[in-house]
């Protein structure tokens, strides 16, 4: 059985410029000091959370992110969900390849951020926007 996750603080945030990217980096960094990632898990979350914001805003348009401190039983993570309105991805599969650009991105791509973080979803309909959530858990 799954063990509940509760949240224990939540910032939501707009991705609208490139001054929103710098906030979601800081905000994301912020919480998880909070939640007492290491340094190293730290510095993994925020780097797939700058990825992603910077897809939120390129590819869909601009959209918001949810950060959260968040606790299963005695574990404790820092989750970000990243939701659009553009065109959506369409192919999924592709987009998530390694080593697949579409050669205007940090070159770390989806397949890179996922592979930072602990938890990794991705829904994309063509034409619906997409959503990303992503975890850290403390070690």
């Amino acid at each position: 059985m799954e063990t509940a996750v509760a949240v224990v603080s939540q910032e939501t945030h707009p991705i609208s410029t490139d001054a929103d990217v710098v906030r979601v980096r800081q905000s994301v960094r912020n919480l998880a000091i909070a939640a007492k990632l290491s340094l190293v898990d730290q510095t993994k979350l925020v780097t797939a959370a700058s990825e992603l914001a910077r897809n939120t805003l390129v590819y869909g348009g601009g959209g918001h992110v949810t950060v959260e401190v968040i606790t299963a039983g005695v574990r404790r993570g820092v989750r970000a969900a990243f939701a659009d309105e553009g065109p959506g991805i369409t192919d999924v599969d592709l987009a998530l390849t390694d080593g697949w650009t579409s050669g205007t991105g940090m070159g770390l791509g989806l397949s890179g951020a996922r592979r930072l973080v602990d938890d990794f979803e991705l829904r994309s309909d063509p034409g619906s926007g997409t959503f990303v959530r992503v975890v850290k858990w403390t070690r």
